[in-house]
């Protein structure tokens, strides 16, 4: 095997900021983004694409703050083949201690008969705006939108006018998710030994799931020459995502026999950020989920747990450690002190403040009383059901909620509105339906409830059920997630901080403008 000091190094593009945020309903605000980017950053990303300046006021800032905060990646931000976006774009991104310009254009024929632009023009208009990124900022990535089903004599031709204007990375994406992985390595192959001047830049991959082949065909893509790879955490992206960072991260470290490429990635951090990102986006991660699924280490049948006790590698390639996972114990209890809570957050990536610890504690206490046994997801679970009260409007004060086999179910709620309490007793079809429709009579609001999602933290009767609720309304999106031993208690409360964000963000920003963008 080669040595890690002799191996070529894959560079790590994250874009769950910016192509995992247009997965619809997953938009973030502004300090997720932030928290979400200094995360990537702490973790070895080497470049984050952090939004779409253009797309609206709130993107632009994000770019812009994330730029100015961040200490070790690349800032990159997205722009059409437009003197205006590109112009907007380094706007935002100047501020970054190493900014980088991503410009793209669609190529394909497809994509072509959108602008209207015959070959010779849009080759004419990569030329320019590829230029005029440049004289902006010395780090320009350009990318043929849809170029795995671009014609290769046309895709060469631009490439290469793209790399003789200044570009430094050339993205080629499987826009689509059409490509296979033989085809992915092929078209790489293909442009490095056609194009002029293909040894100077860096040739990177973007690859879509809609065949389930994004991982496998960003790897062929690597084995061809390709040195960087554009990825998403969680594989979040539109229609069914892109290639999730933690697989193919997690590909090159496990098999780094066959593939012998290494990255700067602290995989220790995985599990943590996978986390985040689905609470954040609303997005919960599948049980079977590669790398950070709620199975990925799991073992039932008896054949596998007679193994795993004899030797775990009998059935697991790598070690739940490596991707920052601790084996979940029941040593936390209602006589478990303020020191070992924090010492069991901090195995599980949480280093808090101490009056951060104070509010855990009392809340640590309460689910105690209510669970014998309280597991490291019971934890977790705490740990994201956190809410900002200096900024929400409601407050869920009090529930009960009354059912039976006849009848409609009965909801009785107070909630604090702008620190005044308002009582209401409401009805429903079913429980959960009650207390909405409390919510609803309270705060009244037009909002269409677009997910309603319950899953158990832990297993047993007293587990924690956690909620996510998204709620859409005259183009803002508001998430929210609680969790509870009560399910109907978790799903107010996730509902009330649906509310509040979907409030906030229809106060702070205007709807996003739908841009069309490369992926």
């Amino acid at each position: 095997m080669t040595n890690a000091s002799e191996q070529d190094r894959v560079l790590i593009f994250d874009t769950t900021l910016r192509d995992g945020e247009q997965s619809p309903g997953a938009t973030m605000t502004h300090d997720e983004k932030l928290e979400i980017a200094s995360l990537l950053d702490e973790m070895g990303v080497d470049i984050i694409e952090a939004g779409f300046p253009i797309a609206s006021e709130g993107d632009f800032e994000a770019v812009r703050d994330i730029a100015i905060n961040a200490r070790n990646s690349v800032i990159c931000g997205l722009a059409r083949a437009s003197f205006k976006d590109i112009d907007r774009c380094w706007e935002a991104v100047k501020h970054a201690a190493k900014p980088r310009i991503h410009t793209f254009i669609g190529t394909s024929p497809l994509h072509r008969a959108i602008p209207n632009l015959d070959m010779d023009e849009m080759a004419d208009l990569i030329d320019r705006t590829v230029s005029h990124a440049r004289n902006l900022c010395d780090n320009v990535q350009w990318s043929p939108m849809d170029a795995t089903r671009t014609e290769h004599d046309y895709l060469c031709r631009v490439v290469e006018i793209a790399i003789k204007a200044g570009a430094t990375t050339i993205n080629i994406p499987d826009t689509v998710g059409y490509t296979a992985p033989r085809e992915s390595a092929d078209l790489i192959r293909m442009l490095t030994e056609r194009v002029p001047g293909a040894d100077t830049i860096v040739f990177s991959t973007h690859c879509h799931n809609d065949l389930g082949m994004a991982t496998a065909n960003s790897l062929a893509a690597v084995e061809a020459g390709a040195r960087q790879i554009e990825c998403t955490i969680n594989g979040l992206g539109e229609r069914a995502g892109n290639t999730a960072l933690e697989e193919v991260v997690m590909a090159l470290k496990v098999r780094n026999d066959i593939m012998p490429f290494q990255t700067r990635i602290d995989t220790t951090r995985i599990m943590n950020i996978s986390r985040r990102v689905a609470q954040v986006s609303g997005f919960a991660v599948q049980y079977n989920k590669a790398i950070v699924g709620k199975n990925a280490f799991a073992h039932e049948s008896g054949i596998h747990q007679d193994g795993m006790l004899k030797n775990p590698e009998t059935f697991e390639v790598m070690r739940p450690e490596d991707v920052g996972l601790t084996e979940t114990s029941l040593v936390m209890g209602k006589h478990s002190g303020r020191a070992a809570l924090r010492a069991k957050l901090r195995d599980l990536g949480y280093e808090l403040a101490d009056n951060q610890l104070a509010d855990v504690f009392v809340r640590f206490k309460a689910l105690a009383d209510r669970k014998k046994e309280v597991y490291d997801d019971d934890l977790v679970a705490l740990m994201q059901d956190q809410t900002s009260p200096e900024d929400d409007r409601i407050v869920l004060k009090s529930l009960r909620v009354v059912c039976g086999t006849e009848g409609p179910q009965t909801a009785d709620m107070t909630l604090v509105i702008d620190g005044a309490a308002k009582s209401v007793h409401a009805t429903g079809d079913g429980p959960v339906d009650a207390t909405f429709n409390a919510v609803k009579s309270l705060m009244p609001h037009n909002a269409r409830l677009a997910l309603y999602q319950v899953h158990a933290v832990t297993e047993g009767t007293d587990a924690q059920a956690t909620v996510s609720v998204r709620m859409e309304e005259d183009g803002f999106i508001g998430t929210g997630q609680a969790s509870d031993t009560d399910t109907v208690v978790a799903s107010a409360k996730a509902y009330v901080n649906a509310l509040n964000r979907l409030i906030q963000r229809r106060k702070k920003t205007k709807p996003d403008v739908q841009v069309k963008s490369a992926s």
